[in-house]
């Protein structure tokens, strides 16, 4: 859709996570009008080191805040909402899951209330993620899996996938929900996540750290991939509204285990480094990955990176941000 996003108002929460800033990044260069919901001051996000936030409109405050989001789509008239907003770390929802619940599942909840009391919004793309489905003998999960997520940040996403889908259903409100895997990618500050820690260990000369005993394996989408593929989903969502209340796997449908993973950045990073297994990981699903032929099929959609490729720019990123080679 040529020209979709040229001055098209849209607001995206979650803007300086690791998917939000990409995405902001992506609107730009789509000469959108884009409103940013920040809640954090994070000077070293990919938003504030990029000189994005400079381009944008920028409105704080918390997604739980039905009113600050009514006066946000309400004042710039937005009309494209991409809700990345949510608290993403499993081990922090394991330690505090009462918060975690606050964020994802009520945060979605006051923006999708605040979407249906405003006039003007056409369109609302919904991230939730793989771990909504929970864990499933029968992989890889299609669109169709139910959603079953037993462990705090599961339950979150199932749940904010699930409300969602409600709005559809129930106030015809024109959501469409994203079903990515595992993001990696420039400007993932959680180096408790294995690709960010892994790359920063090498370049200061340490032994990488697996928190889980290395076999979990895991679905892993590049973070420019996923920003394109939102994008996308709204474009389609504009052209043929009967896709409200969908839901849509996106994925290079690869099975890759944390100790390969390791393995292939080492590789990528001319390291001899042997990783540290601590086998500590709990409450965490083993096996995930997804089936994306609905997205292929209905979306006309296909990722534009290689696991290989996206490494190799993720790396790069992070040489730069830490400034050093191994």
């Amino acid at each position: 859709m040529s020209g979709f996003w040229l001055d098209r108002p849209t607001l995206v929460t979650g803007a300086s996570g690791l998917v939000g800033s990409w995405l902001v990044r992506r609107l730009l260069e789509a000469r959108a009008e884009v409103v940013c919901l920040v809640r954090d001051w994070v000077p070293q996000s990919e938003l504030v080191r990029g000189g994005l936030l400079d381009r944008v409109r920028v409105v704080r405050g918390d997604v739980r805040d039905q009113e600050t989001l009514e006066r946000a789509l309400g004042e710039y008239e937005v009309d494209t909402v991409l809700h990345l907003a949510a608290q993403t770390i499993v081990t922090i929802a394991n330690r505090n899951p009462a918060s975690t619940f606050d964020s994802n599942v009520r945060g979605t909840w006051a923006l999708l209330e605040a979407c249906r009391r405003s006039p003007r919004v056409k369109q609302v793309v919904l991230a939730s993620s793989d771990k909504a489905y929970g864990d499933h003998g029968a992989l890889p999960y299609d669109e169709a899996t139910p959603l079953q997520g037993r462990h705090p940040y599961d339950v979150s996403k199932s749940c904010s996938d699930l409300i969602g889908q409600a709005y559809a259903a129930t106030y015809g409100l024109p959501v469409a929900v994203t079903r990515c895997g595992n993001f990696y990618g420039g400007g993932d500050l959680n180096w408790n996540r294995i690709v960010p820690g892994t790359v920063r260990s090498v370049l200061r000369g340490q032994r990488p750290v697996i928190r889980s005993d290395g076999r979990f394996v895991r679905d892993y989408f590049y973070v420019e991939d996923g920003a394109a593929a939102y994008m996308l989903l709204a474009e389609k969502l504009a052209a043929n509204p009967s896709l409200k209340g969908e839901a849509f796997n996106f994925s290079n449908e690869i099975q890759v285990t944390v100790a390969d993973l390791v393995k292939i950045i080492l590789s990528a990073m001319g390291s001899r480094l042997e990783p540290e297994v601590l086998n500590e990981a709990s409450h965490e699903i083993r096996h995930q990955c997804l089936n994306a032929a609905k997205a292929r099929d209905r979306l006309g959609w296909a990722p534009l990176f290689t696991l290989e490729s996206g490494l190799e720019k993720t790396i790069a990123w992070y040489r730069e941000f830490l400034g050093g080679g191994a």
